[in-house]
C-alpha cells in the first residue's frame, strides 16, 4: 500500500478502510507538552506533530467573546501534583452548588449562550489545520453537571430530586446542543468528529446504572448524535474507567467512535470489544497511563502497544493508537517516544 497522509489514515480508520499503518493521535497535560516540545525543538503544535512522527488529530474551539472568565464560570485553583510536577486545575466553588430549587438557580446564575462565542474563528482554524483530521463540538451532560454543582449533588439530585437534575440537564443540554452545531456549520464540513460523551465507568465499574443513564441520558444523545450525522461528521464518546457493561446502550445510541479504553480494569476484553464492535466502531486510545506509561520501561511500553495492535489493529484499519487519556506530567519523555516508535514499527 502507498504511503498515505496523516489524515487520509485517520479518516479511513474512521471508515473502517485498510491503512498503510496505524494512525496515532496525542492527549497530554501542558506540562509533558511543554517538556516534549522542549526535547524536539518543536516551535507550535503542527511542528509538534511532524518531529513527533504523529497523525494527530487537530481540535478546533471558538474563542469566548464575552468578559466570561470560561464556559461555565467556574472559579478554579492551580493544585500542585506531588514531586513538583505540575498542577491540575480544581474546581473550588461550584456556581449552583448551594442552590436547591430552580427558581434559587434562575436567580443566581447565568447560564451560558453561543452568542458568548466568535465561531468566525473555527474556519480560521480549519484552514490551518487543513492538513490534519479535525475533531470540534463538545457535549458532556454529566461532567458540565460536577463541574457547576459537584459530583456528590449530582448523584443526591439523580436520586432525591428528578426534576432539579432534569432541569439542570436541559439546560446544559440547551447550551451544549447549538454550541456544537454552530461549531459544525462554521466547519462547513471540515470537522470529522465531535465529542458526545460522558465518564460513565470508575475503577471498578459504573458510576449508575444502566436504567439511571437510559432515564436521564438517553433522549439527549440520541438528539445530539443525529444532530451530529446530519453534518456529516461522526459521533466520539469518550467514556473512562470500567464501562463496558453500558456498551450495549451506547451502541444503541449509534456512536462512532469509542475512547480511552482503559482495558487494564474490570470487565474489559479488547479481543471481544473488537469482535463485538468492530464493525461499527473505531477504537481510540487503549495505551495504558495509569501505570504503563508513567512508570514503566520502554519495553514494557513496547509491549503494550503490541497487545493493542494485536487485539485491535488485526484487520489494518478502525483503530487510532493513543494513550488512554492525558498523558501526566510524571511520563519519562523517552516512553512517549518508545510509544509512537511502536506504532510505526508493529503496524
Amino acid at each position: 500500500m502507498d504511503e498515505m497522509t496523516r489524515k487520509e489514515r485517520v479518516i479511513a480508520a474512521l471508515g473502517h478502510e485498510p491503512v498503510d499503518r496505524v494512525p496515532t493521535d496525542y492527549w497530554g497535560v501542558p506540562e509533558i507538552t511543554a517538556k516534549l516540545m522542549s526535547h524536539l525543538g518543536a516551535k507550535d503544535d503542527i511542528d509538534f506533530a511532524d518531529r513527533l512522527g504523529i497523525d494527530k488529530v487537530m481540535v478546533v474551539d471558538p474563542p469566548l467573546a464575552s468578559g466570561r472568565q470560561n464556559m461555565w464560570d467556574i472559579t478554579y485553583k492551580k493544585v500542585p501534583l506531588a514531586g513538583g510536577y505540575g498542577y491540575y486545575d480544581e474546581p473550588v466553588f461550584f456556581p449552583i452548588g448551594d442552590c436547591k430549587t430552580i427558581d434559587e438557580i434562575e436567580e443566581a446564575y447565568e447560564w451560558p449562550r453561543p452568542d458568548m462565542y466568535d465561531y468566525s474563528a473555527v474556519g480560521e482554524q480549519c484552514e490551518r489545520y487543513r492538513d490534519f483530521a479535525i475533531e470540534g463540538g463538545y457535549t458532556s451532560l454529566t461532567y458540565h453537571y460536577t463541574m457547576i454543582r459537584g459530583i456528590e449533588q449530582m448523584m443526591v439530585d439523580f436520586i432525591d430530586n428528578p426534576e432539579l437534575a432534569r432541569y439542570i440537564l436541559m439546560k446544559i443540554q440547551e447550551f451544549c446542543y447549538e454550541h456544537s452545531r454552530r461549531i459544525l456549520e462554521a466547519g462547513d464540513g471540515r470537522i470529522d468528529y465531535t465529542q458526545m460523551t460522558d465518564d460513565l465507568g470508575s475503577q471498578t465499574g459504573l458510576l449508575m446504572g444502566p436504567a439511571m443513564v437510559d432515564e436521564y441520558l438517553k433522549d439527549y444523545y440520541d438528539q445530539t448524535i443525529s444532530m451530529i450525522h446530519s453534518y456529516g461528521s461522526r459521533a466520539f464518546h469518550h467514556d473512562d474507567g470500567a464501562m463496558t457493561a453500558i456498551m450495549p446502550w451506547l451502541m444503541e445510541r449509534d456512536i462512532d467512535i469509542l475512547n480511552p479504553l482503559q482495558w487494564h480494569l474490570p470487565g474489559w476484553d479488547l479481543k471481544e470489544m473488537k469482535a463485538l464492535y468492530g464493525g461499527r466502531l473505531c477504537f481510540h486510545g487503549g495505551i495504558d497511563n495509569q501505570h504503563v506509561l508513567p512508570f514503566g520501561t520502554v519495553e514494557e511500553v513496547r509491549g503494550e502497544v503490541k497487545a493493542c495492535l494485536d487485539a485491535l489493529f488485526h484487520d489494518r484499519t478502525g483503530y487510532i493508537l493513543a494513550p488512554c487519556h492525558n498523558i501526566q506530567a510524571i511520563t519519562p519523555v523517552e516512553n512517549v517516544i518508545a510509544m509512537y516508535e511502536a506504532a510505526r514499527e508493529y503496524s
